[in-house]
């Protein structure tokens, strides 16, 4: 099945299995490793990606859920060299370990932020489920309260 969509501001057409998860044809077929496969049921948010915008589990959504729309990975998040916000404070804050889970971590909050600019811990506790194993959830939080304020001073 042939399925064209655009992924980090370029058009992609691939001719795979529509059933295929969009994780293995980001990893697989795109060679862009920066998603992560973690549990492969969409529990544990490592493959976080955005849908034309939203915060989706890449790894239970078929290829064929994406025709024509617009996807970005943490490859795509950035502006360049420019940093996104999420990204600067993550850096600022320190907050990876072993890092293997930011990547979605970061995707999740850039999408929570865009809908949420100013969350509360409780509004972080309620769209941010990933789970990381190294248990930075502390730094994350305050990364995520960072990266609002960087955002806000964007916007001004």
């Amino acid at each position: 099945m042939k399925i064209s969509f655009k992924i980090n501001k370029e058009e992609r057409l691939v001719d795979v299995d529509g059933n295929t998860p969009l994780l293995w044809v980001i990893r697989d077929i795109l060679h862009l490793k920066g998603t992560k496969f973690g549990c492969g049921k969409a529990a544990c948010g490592a493959c976080t990606i955005h849908v034309d915008g939203k915060a989706v589990r890449s790894c239970s959504m078929p290829i064929k859920m994406v025709a024509e729309k617009k996807i970005t990975t943490i490859e795509g998040l950035s502006d360049g060299k420019l940093l996104h916000p999420v990204q600067e404070a993550w850096k600022k804050e320190v907050v990876p370990q072993c890092g293997y889970c930011q990547p979605g971590f970061i995707m999740a909050t850039a999408a929570m932020l865009d809908k949420i600019p100013n969350p509360t811990d409780e509004d972080i506790d309620q769209n941010i489920i990933n789970v990381c194993r190294c248990g930075t959830y502390y730094r994350m939080r305050k990364a995520i309260h960072l990266a609002a304020s960087l955002m806000d001073k964007d916007e001004q």
